[in-house]
């Protein structure tokens, strides 16, 4: 399966989660740093999905399974450990809905790549479900090598961007983007120095102190 890497915004959608066991915890904690709007449907869910639920980040449906709780779903995950529960909720989707099946049976539209979050730097990591041991061994390889410092760094950059855009064109535009990218803006950073990296940019766009 050749599947084509995206990132959805899902601020304010509808996302079901029909179990609420391991797997479902999973896909509910993949969900918590978006705002979308995640419903449980299931009888009982794990100790970890109350938490959240009580904390407000999900909402809990304590029923079993039905077709009129996809109404309006943008994503569905079946992640109940009963084939015959997946197969309902398979039927019951639209065409215009995504689809993820945890047993990987029937329709599967997408699924969830490892992911290490720094702020707003988002790195992905997948096999396509060929060697999840590979994927976690990467995702935890690419933690260690892009720290929490990263978030901090993004930040930065994102600013920085934004300010010489509003300023220079052309040429000059360019060198800068790519200036900014110098390691030791990195280096300060890392070093927890973000006065530094300002006063540096500042200097180098020509604005006062």
């Amino acid at each position: 399966m050749n599947y084509f890497p995206l990132l959805m915004n899902l601020d304010y959608k509808k996302v079901v989660i029909v179990g609420g066991g391991h797997v479902a915890r999973q896909k509910a904690e993949a969900l918590l740093p978006t705002k979308a709007q995640v419903i449980v449907i299931s009888p009982t869910v794990t100790e970890k999905l109350q938490q959240y639920i009580q904390e407000g980040h999900l909402t809990w449906k304590e029923k079993s399974f039905e077709p009129a709780d996809l109404d309006d779903a943008a994503l569905i995950f079946a992640v109940t450990n009963d084939e015959e529960v997946n197969n309902a909720v398979e039927e019951a989707v639209q065409h215009w809905q995504l689809l993820s099946r945890a047993d990987a049976k029937g329709r599967v539209d997408f699924i969830n790549p490892a992911v290490v979050r720094r702020g707003e730097f988002v790195l992905t990591v997948s096999t396509s479900g060929a060697s999840p041991g590979l994927t976690r061994k990467v995702k935890s390889d690419l933690a260690d090598q892009y720290g929490e410092q990263y978030a901090m760094y993004v930040s930065f950059l994102k600013k920085a961007r934004q300010r010489i855009l509003k300023k220079y064109t052309g040429d000059e535009k360019k060198q800068l983007l790519a200036e900014i990218l110098d390691p030791k803006v990195l280096e300060w950073m890392e070093q927890g120095d973000v006065q530094k990296c300002e006063a540096w940019l500042q200097q180098r766009i020509g604005e006062e102190q």
